[in-house]
């Protein structure tokens, strides 16, 4: 039997190099999978082309403009018809579009920057920044406290207010605190379930506004828009360029009815954001660039890890044909049958539709705007992303192999398949010679090595994390694979294992 605590370094099949990770104050080598994902993006853009035509065509949208962000840029844009149909201004790279409650991110974000300031709490209530909130007669006496989580999650108990939400836009600070003193209608507890509510964002850019002294749009503007460079980000209509800004329409019948723009206002923080594809994508370019977690410096405006925070399912939504849906912080989650994860919002409101999706484990995000009223981007993006990663080979990006994976990796393969001096190596944890019976290990262990013959190197090296693993030894009959867990424990032991023959 061929000793294998060198086959780290000989992979049959697949990529491996060597990398440094930070340990200490020492650079400790590694070998970690290859993480590039594989196929080739370019491939896949005239398909998208073409598939974005198609759908203007099928759902007769007047406008619309369409980006692709990989490796951390903006690789491929687009723009069909018109901005303006009636003077026949052709949507371009200056259009700004109102994106709706794609907007609803971005607020939760500069409330995140708050909450890593310490200058508030996501559990406090909210009635603390909006004293109006007091005295509300709250659907049950065992209903806690709406609190500033609630808002961010649509968990505050109030009704979806979609149709009503959208025309809200332009009302004023003092009009609506108003309507809360008087008393809001709940459909649930606060905190029992979600329902989405654009009226908590609302109330969450109010608490912008207490917290800092300027008004929400200020506060984003300068804290958020200015680090990130967007300067083609707008607030109210009237300050984009006239040739910029894109006007919205709905569709009756066989023709395209101008809707009113409406001003902006308290309930901009809902969905009054107007931008462009180049703009935008530089905020999605930061929401991706928190993956995976990593040693870099932080860029900025706020934390990565809080950036992934936005990202989790914080409140289930609902499963609907296999796709487990839930919504973070301003952000929808979902993940499919096959595991794939995908972040993002819809913006709808009279005159537009738009949709950003990311998947984080591939670097990918479909971004896209029209100025037809409640456009179905999101259904449009989900399929260019089915697409790109079909015809691309795109694969999900791997976790790297931690130093010290890789170290008991190596440590394993000294005592296979004998299992000879296991018990004095130090490197099992307590447990493990207790829940598995030396005697069986190496009966196994002999059986599996003997059928698949001379070892020919590692075949496959997967890392779940960074302590848990699944490796593949290539045999000349047959491969073995191999699986172990590490302890949580100051040094990490080996707590469990198992092998097995795989066919091929």
């Amino acid at each position: 039997m061929m000793n294998l605590s060198s086959c780290l370094h000989g992979l049959v099949v697949g990529l491996v190099f060597t990398v440094s990770v930070q340990k200490g104050h020492s650079q400790v080598p590694i070998l970690v999978n290859d993480t590039d994902q594989a196929g080739n993006i370019a491939v896949a853009l005239p398909m998208v082309d073409s598939l974005f035509n198609a759908y203007r065509n099928q759902y007769h949208l007047p406008g619309l403009a369409y980006g692709i962000v990989y490796g951390g840029k903006l690789i491929h844009k687009g723009y069909l018809g018109y901005a303006d149909p009636e003077k026949k201004r052709l949507v371009d790279d200056a259009s700004a579009f109102r994106v709706a409650s794609m907007t609803k991110s971005i607020v939760a974000m500069a409330i995140l920057k708050l909450r890593d300031e310490k200058k508030l709490r996501l559990d406090d209530a909210a009635e603390m920044y909006i004293p109006e909130l007091k005295g509300q007669v709250y659907p049950y006496s065992d209903a806690p406290l709406i609190s500033i989580r609630h808002l961010l999650t649509h968990t505050a108990g109030f009704p979806e207010d979609n149709p009503w939400g959208d025309r809200q836009l332009a009302i004023s600070n003092a009009e609506m605190l108003a309507m809360i003193k008087k008393g809001v209608s709940f459909s649930n507890a606060p905190g029992v379930a979600f329902e989405y509510s654009n009226m908590g964002y609302a109330m969450l850019g109010y608490i912008i506004e207490r917290v800092t002294g300027v008004s929400y749009q200020q506060y984003i503007s300068q804290q958020l828009f200015s680090h990130l460079n967007m300067s083609a980000s707008y607030w109210e209509y009237d300050k984009v360029p006239p040739d910029n800004l894109v006007y919205g329409y709905r569709r009756v019948g066989e023709k395209w009815v101008k809707q009113p723009m409406l001003h902006d206002g308290a309930y901009g923080a809902m969905g009054g954001l107007i931008t462009t594809i180049d703009d935008f994508s530089k905020y999605v370019i930061a929401h991706l660039s928190a993956w995976p977690s990593s040693d870099d410096q932080e860029a900025g405006p706020i934390k990565r890890s809080s950036l992934r925070e936005m990202q989790q399912p914080w409140a289930f939504n609902n499963v609907q044909s296999g796709i487990v849906s839930a919504y973070g912080y301003g952000l929808r989650w979902t993940r499919d049958t096959s595991a794939r994860v995908m972040v993002g919002h819809s913006g709808g409101l009279p005159g537009f539709g738009s949709n950003w999706t990311i998947l984080p484990e591939y670097g990918l995000a479909v971004i896209s705007f029209s100025n037809q009223t409640y456009a179905p981007c999101g259904s449009m993006n989900s399929r260019v992303v089915e697409a790109i990663i079909s015809r691309a080979g795109l694969k999900a990006r791997k976790p790297a192999l931690s130093a010290v994976l890789s170290t008991r990796l190596q440590q394993l393969l000294k005592v296979l398949p004998d299992w000879k001096r296991a018990e004095q190596s130090g490197i099992f944890a307590e447990n493990f010679f207790s829940d598995n019976y030396i005697e069986v290990l190496r009966e196994e262990s002999v059986r599996l090595f003997k059928k698949a013959g001379k070892i020919r190197g590692i075949k496959k090296v997967e890392p779940t994390n960074r302590l848990r693993g699944t490796f593949v030894l290539d045999g000349e009959n047959t491969a073995i694979e191999i699986k172990f867990t590490l302890s949580p424990e100051h040094e990490p032991l080996i707590q469990q294992f198992q092998i097995m023959e795989i066919k091929e």
